[in-house]
């Protein structure tokens, strides 16, 4: 993205958020959809939300593991699709406020992030699977609609008058209905004027031709739009959105959102992976957790984060604040990023090799250093070739070492180098293939 409004500025410097799942499902311990997914009985599922009282609670605890982990942000979950709300609404009674807990999770969310120096966002749900005219919609229940399209307006403005400074909102749930139909340019114009420095993400419902916005594009995708919202939310995959900013939302899980007894977890070297990944596409990784139905997040999420706040510490110049870094062929090794006159190798395989060869870099290298643990390296740059030496046998770090270039000016790939594997022209490869023959 070449020009980032000033009050935005916070989000790519960032790079790292959390992303929490939680409600009334998680003590159902199945994932946050469970209520949809196994048809459960409306009824019963609502006693149980409204009887769901969550004593482990603690918002600064979850705060302290964001902060260590390396987090800059979070976005919490104010309603999923089954409607519960965790804020105190004058909407409805369906919600921590007015029920059980008789507490605005919400509040001491808010509270407790931002005394932990952190920005932060809210998660909202469009749908609620609870009411009929969602299901019906425009078409066929049209006055049922607008009334529960006006509830939906009303709690977005309750959550942005109520609580102070919101840097982020995260739509969900638009489909299967337009932008149009969700009234959401009026929706935009309302949080414009009540946050004026929001980031708002781009799930507001799919624009139609006849709704696109001076000229915009018309976003792929359910619900999404390319002319709606600030900002990309690639889910449970990393694709960079050039020409704005973007996220990618991943599960620290193999697959579920909230909470789920016995679901399988990713290691700590995937979930860096990811975050690095991101970065050196010129994205944000937000990193998922569904504390579980007490309120108490999973030791299993605590231990990684925190594997990945030590690496950061150490290595963090190479994420926060950097810039797409997929200069040369690095795959091989591990990825690659930037940040003005300086490279990072972030290398997934340590072969155990002392040297180290790099292709494709055209930008003259002035120092190299095993960021990892500041030993200074030797090297050797002839044309394109630039071999690191001096390496140790063993891998300095159990995740991933990285290596530092500064370079003259910001790194540049040799002609042939700028494009990927099997990506690009062809015939640039000509003249080095009649070179062999």
């Amino acid at each position: 993205m070449s020009t980032i409004p000033e009050k935005w500025k916070w989000f790519p410097e960032a790079r790292f958020g959390l992303f929490i799942h939680w409600g009334p499902y998680a003590a159902l311990e199945r994932g946050e959809q469970v209520l949809f997914r196994e048809h459960l009985d409306q009824r019963e599922y609502a006693q149980r939300a409204c009887a769901w009282n969550p004593r482990g609670f603690d918002a600064r605890a979850w705060a302290r593991v964001a902060r260590e982990a390396g987090m800059r942000y979070a976005v919490m979950t104010t309603r999923h699709h089954d409607g519960y709300c965790l804020w105190d609404t004058a909407a409805t009674d369906y919600s921590s406020a007015a029920r059980a807990p008789g507490r605005d999770f919400i509040g001491e969310y808010l509270e407790a992030f931002r005394a932990e120096g952190l920005r932060v966002g809210l998660y909202y749900s469009l749908a609620d699977w609870r009411i009929p005219a969602y299901w019906e919609g425009p078409e066929h229940d049209p006055s049922g609609f607008a009334a529960f399209r006006d509830t939906v307006h009303a709690q977005v403005r309750e959550l942005l008058s109520n609580y102070g400074k919101i840097d982020v909102i995260w739509f969900d749930g638009a489909w299967p209905h337009s932008a149009a139909q969700w009234r959401a340019h009026e929706l935009v114009e309302m949080m414009r004027a009540l946050q004026p420095d929001i980031l708002i993400n781009n799930r507001l419902g799919k624009v139609d031709a006849a709704d696109r916005v001076a000229g915009g594009p018309i976003a792929e995708g359910v619900g999404h739009s390319a002319s709606l919202g600030d900002f990309g939310t690639p889910e449970h995959h990393i694709t960079a959105e050039p020409g704005r900013l973007w996220e990618s939302c991943q599960v620290s899980t193999w697959r579920l959102w909230g909470y789920a007894r016995g679901e399988r977890w990713r290691p700590a070297d995937v979930l860096l992976d990811m975050l690095v990944e991101a970065a050196s596409k010129g994205g944000n990784l937000l990193l998922n957790v569904g504390p579980d139905g007490d309120g108490v997040l999973p030791p299993e999420f605590v231990t990684r984060a925190a594997a990945i706040g030590d690496w950061l510490r150490v290595h963090g110049e190479a994420i926060y604040g950097s810039e797409p870094g997929e200069v040369c062929e690095f795959v091989t090794r591990g990825r690659s990023v930037a940040r003005g006159n300086c490279l990072y190798l972030i290398i997934r395989f340590w072969d155990g090799r002392d040297s180290l060869t790099l292709a494709g870099l055209d930008t003259p290298v002035r120092a190299a250093t095993l960021l990892t643990t500041g030993q200074a390296l030797e090297f050797v740059q002839e044309g394109d070739d630039l071999t690191l030496l001096g390496l140790p046998a063993a891998p300095p770090t159990d995740l991933f070492p990285v290596i530092r270039l500064e370079c003259a000016g910001p790194p540049r790939p040799a002609d042939w180098a700028a494009d990927r594997l099997w990506q690009g022209d062809p015939r640039r490869m000509t003249a080095w293939a009649r070179a062999g023959s």
